[in-house]
């Protein structure tokens, strides 16, 4: 993995785009939302590896699929480097680096689309994090204390 000489801003931007581009203004302002989670946690992995820097929680190692140029062994035509981003994910990413955050993802540090209609209780599944709420395909998840040992 390497890193190009985004700005952290356009390296956010693309990350929102290609992570919830397609999942409306919410759904954009609540991956926006984790990802600064893992920015102003703390405790736990996400501070003890990314130590508070942006730019460290989206190139962390196997954190999104956007940032891998290969997925399970085949090339990956969706990453940040393959769409540059539009005005509304500036818009996004600009609220988000402002401290807001989308009230009903509160303090989750995680999402994923189980491409079911239901959310698992658990994500990841070694317990670490419990089910919050569901926007558009991405189910929420809240850090458990088993994360505090992460």
């Amino acid at each position: 993995m390497f890193n190009l000489p985004y700005s952290t801003r356009e390296l956010f931007a693309r990350v929102i785009k290609c992570e919830a581009g397609g999942e409306g203004i919410n759904g954009m302002k609540a991956v926006a939302t984790v990802i600064m989670n893992r920015v102003h946690i703390p405790y736990g992995e996400y501070q003890r590896v990314n130590q508070g820097n942006l730019r460290n929680v989206i190139y962390q190692e196997g954190q999104f699929d956007c940032v891998r140029s290969v997925l399970r062994g085949v090339a990956n035509p969706q990453t940040i480097w393959a769409s540059p981003p539009e005005q509304i994910h500036y818009e996004v990413a600009d609220w988000a680096l402002a401290g807001n955050k989308l009230w009903n993802v509160g303090e989750s540090l995680w999402y994923m689309n189980p491409f079911r209609p239901t959310c698992p209780p658990e994500f990841p599944y070694n317990g670490s994090g419990e089910y919050n709420s569901r926007i558009i395909k991405h189910c929420f998840y809240d850090p458990t204390e088993l994360y505090r040992e992460t």
